[in-house]
């Protein structure tokens, strides 16, 4: 499983390395619940849309398709015939394509029916086009596995703008001065967790389909030592990002 984050804004209240530290965290409970290797994350990539405000960091399209398809024919070498790119950012499109013209052996993870489905589980109000960056769903998610993360401010952070024609040509600024396009306020760390324990649950024909045992197949405990070794860059908990720790998703 390899991890797609990015490192863009998500307004006053929420971290640069939002979408990294979510799909990482993604990641990690997948591994405590099916027998999968974490590598470590990407954390730039295609951000273009946020470049209206500082400190957000990209990469072309056309870097990320080759860093991501480059780890690929190196995990082939290696005898690892199956990737799953965990995706954190709406704007890796190009990921999508990797995946296409991969011809089998790759997936993309979660889907929007995946989205769909944790919306559902967890009782979120905002639609899932609504809810488009540092809304409900994100804040949710740190709320529950990272609250140290979340800066005070999302209470009052609502923002709607459901029709933005022109996304892509004019950025996110022409359709919000925070950054900000969802409603926090109504985010949640139970509606967090949630969240997670539904993807986690999606994930099953994904491994499925890859070739993986499903979770009944596995020994005990079998998806909770998969990691290998410790990865530099930390998720906001003093844990490095990607690294399955064990028992996260029981006790959470």
């Amino acid at each position: 499983m390899l991890p797609v984050g990015s490192f863009e804004q998500h307004g006053p209240y929420l971290p640069l390395a939002t979408d990294t530290v979510i799909a990482c965290t993604l990641a990690r409970e997948i591994a405590a619940a099916y027998p999968v290797l974490l590598l470590p994350p990407v954390t730039i990539s295609c951000s273009h849309e946020h470049a209206g405000w500082p400190g957000t960091v990209s990469i072309s399209a056309r870097t990320l398709h080759a860093v991501v398809t480059d780890i690929a024919a190196s995990l082939r070498r290696s005898g690892v015939t199956g990737l799953v790119l965990v995706n954190g950012h709406g704007g890796n499109y190009v990921l999508g394509n990797v995946v296409q013209e991969a011809g089998g052996g790759m997936a993309l993870f979660p889907g929007v029916p995946d989205w769909e489905a944790a919306r559902s589980a967890a009782g979120v109000e905002t639609s899932l086009d609504g809810d488009m960056h540092a809304g409900e769903i994100e804040t949710s998610i740190l709320l529950h596995a990272h609250p140290g993360l979340v800066r005070p401010g999302h209470e009052a952070g609502d923002h709607l703008a459901d029709d933005r024609p022109h996304l892509l040509t004019l950025g996110m600024a022409a359709y919000t001065g925070s950054g900000v396009i969802g409603r926090p306020s109504l985010a949640s760390a139970g509606k967090g967790r949630d969240l997670l324990a539904s993807l986690v649950a999606s994930f099953g024909p994904y491994l499925a389909l890859l070739g993986g045992d499903r979770p009944d197949e596995q020994d005990a405990g079998a998806g909770k030592a998969r990691d290998q070794g410790q990865h530099a860059v930390d998720d906001g908990d003093r844990e490095p990002l990607g690294r399955a720790e064990p028992g996260r998703a029981e006790r959470q």
